[in-house]
């Protein structure tokens, strides 16, 4: 059972619907559909209750709702909190449920980084087709890696997957040595030598926002509640 599709499920269980929960996830309906069902025959139980208007989740369904946020939230602790740091700029998607934030007036664009020799150089924008059965390098973060997933479609495939990393250089040296395609965000690239890699912007565009967060219920040393203090000054924000 993939971590994606307990993402598809949630998001359908909490909409109550097919159509909201495609919008949401950047996904086509009957694509989800196809999801759900084959997730239903994986568990081997009925875990939606299907009307004209709206979906309810059977007993079935409610149970593995509980065990899905229990893993989700696992998960993403792993990806996401690893004790390191006091404070951060972080980049959606993300949890937020577990920080104080606040909202950065900052975002980045996401690209396709390619050798300026490959003949996706020779486009303006870079599709989900153009990548059809490419070897990609994708961000480590499960949250960003699902919503790329979802933007690739339903032809996409895992084993696409070259490897992924967050460092945006490791990806860099891939791509230079025509091992693939890394898909990273704009604003990691503006130094690296053009000829050598060049970046197209996907199409359709994805564009992610950005956040200044801090762990939520958890003692700041006093530096770190200083800066904190000097963002929301430059921020303007008093209260």
């Amino acid at each position: 059972m993939e971590i994606r599709v307990l993402r598809y499920f949630l998001t359908v269980a909490r909409e109550g619907g097919i159509n909201r929960a495609a919008e949401i996830l950047h996904i086509t309906q009957p694509t989800l559909s196809r999801q759900l069902a084959a997730l239903e025959e994986e568990v081997s139980v009925k875990l939606f209750e299907r009307s004209a208007r709206k979906i309810t989740l059977t007993n079935e369904g409610m149970l593995l709702r509980r065990r899905a946020e229990e893993i989700l939230a696992l998960v993403d602790r792993i990806q996401m909190e690893k004790d390191l740091v006091d404070i951060g700029i972080l980049l959606e998607p993300i949890d937020i449920e577990k920080f104080d934030f606040l909202r950065l007036n900052l975002k980045e664009r996401w690209v396709a980084l390619m050798r300026p020799d490959d003949p996706l150089a020779a486009r303006e924008t870079v599709s989900p087709n153009d990548l059809k059965g490419k070897p990609l390098i994708l961000p480590a973060r499960a949250n960003v890696r699902n919503e790329l997933s979802n933007w690739l479609g339903e032809d996409f495939s895992e084993s696409q997957v070259l490897f992924t990393s967050n460092l945006a250089t490791n990806g860099a040296l891939m791509v230079q040595a025509g091992l693939g395609y890394s898909i990273i965000i704009e604003g990691a690239i503006p130094f690296w030598d053009d000829r050598k890699i060049v970046n197209r912007p996907l199409s359709p565009e994805i564009i992610s926002d950005s956040v200044f967060a801090w762990k939520r219920s958890q003692p700041l040393i006093p530096a770190a509640g200083k800066f904190i203090a000097e963002i929301r000054c430059f921020l303007g924000i008093t209260n």
